[in-house]
């Protein structure tokens, strides 16, 4: 019997999911055609051109809207139990309402890891494809290049600073380069470079009128001057400076590591990056969250007003949910938040809410 009651379950659940999922992609789609299709005719796309751009979207769709489908599956699915007497039998056979329910727990861990999933490798090629579909194939715009940065601040791994006035990836050349190392304690100059140039040769950096300078107690004690030189100034590499240019929506976990870690070493600001990056992990797993919040529909009378009351708050917990995402990441990018405490903080109170919802089932 716990076989069949979990297949019906199952069953119930992701049919009442796949309707509601694409009711959402529709009306989405829609909106979405409404507001910028006239803006994509000016752009000069073509039929094909908006379908393949609206086609692409829907990866974004389905890992935003995710949370609210599965709770509001969760609240049809369990209105309807209530409302047929079903959960009565099920508590009449013996079977309590919480293991009965078990089911859609796994099938909320496993949306979780199918959303993850999909935000790592779908959705960064699907909006990359996109954003490359609108800004080259549609405006004609030139793809962004990766290998010409101009106006790069480094810091290396020897608390020394750098600014180097253009980077060309194609010949691994440097530009106006000037090195700054401060003393650990005091934090006051100890050593001043400038060149003019710099050429990567293998495995090391030939500057070209190349000047140092060496400080102790706020005095120059040294001065050298270098025609030419292979001596390994610069703790830097060619890839440091090849930087990736693409949003954070376009990068995967791994992608978005490496990006952090570069613009770390570049001494530039990762508050922004370092929520999405824990995002991607804490946002899926709403999926999961939201399930706590539909159980006690289930075991909710029928003639009484608490349903309904439990059906509104479960809707209002859960928009109140994404809102409250939505403003601890502004946190987080701005550093008023931390940003890993700000990518996990809602997930953190609202589980505990959850719990409390989830005691409202009776047994």
């Amino acid at each position: 019997m716990i076989r069949k009651l979990d297949r019906y379950i199952i069953r119930e659940f992701l049919r009442t999911y796949l309707i509601i999922f694409l009711s959402f992609a529709a009306v989405f789609i829609v909106i979405d055609v409404i507001d910028n299709l006239p803006r994509l005719m000016r752009a000069g796309a073509n039929t094909q051109q908006a379908i393949i751009y609206y086609l692409l979207r829907l990866p974004y769709l389905l890992v935003l809207t995710s949370p609210v489908t599965v709770l509001l599956t969760g609240l049809f699915m369990m209105n309807s139990l209530s409302k047929h007497n079903e959960s009565v039998a099920i508590r009449a056979a013996g079977v309590s309402i919480k293991r009965a329910m078990l089911p859609l727990f796994v099938i909320g861990l496993l949306i979780s890891i199918g959303v993850a999933i999909m935000g790592e490798y779908l959705l960064p090629w699907a909006e990359s494809t996109r954003s490359y579909v609108y800004n080259v194939q549609i405006k004609g715009e030139q793809p962004d290049d990766q290998m010409l940065k101009a106006a790069v601040h480094y810091q290396g791994e020897e608390n020394d600073f750098y600014y180097f006035g253009f980077f060309d990836g194609y010949q691994n050349t440097l530009r106006v380069i000037d090195q700054v190392k401060l003393d650990e304690d005091s934090d006051e100059v100890v050593h001043h470079l400038t060149a003019t140039a710099a050429s990567w040769d293998e495995d090391n950096w030939i500057l070209q009128d190349c000047v140092v300078r060496e400080f102790k107690d706020g005095k120059q004690v040294n001065w050298q001057h270098y025609p030419r030189t292979d001596k390994p100034f610069l703790d830097v590499e060619p890839q440091d400076f090849i930087r990736i240019t693409k949003k954070t929506l376009s990068l995967n976990f791994m992608e978005l590591k490496e990006y952090i870690a570069r613009l770390e070493k570049m001494g530039e600001e990762t508050n922004r990056e370092v929520v999405d990056l824990h995002m991607k992990i804490a946002f899926p797993l709403t999926n999961l969250i939201v399930i706590f919040f539909f159980i006690p529909v289930a075991t909710s009378n029928i003639r009484s007003k608490g349903r309904g009351l439990i059906f509104l708050l479960g809707l209002v917990v859960c928009f109140t949910y994404l809102i409250v995402v939505r403003v601890s990441q502004s946190l987080g990018y701005s550093g008023v938040l931390h940003p890993v405490l700000a990518a996990w903080l809602p997930n953190i109170f609202f589980t505990i809410l959850g719990f409390g919802f989830l005691k409202k089932a009776e047994i």
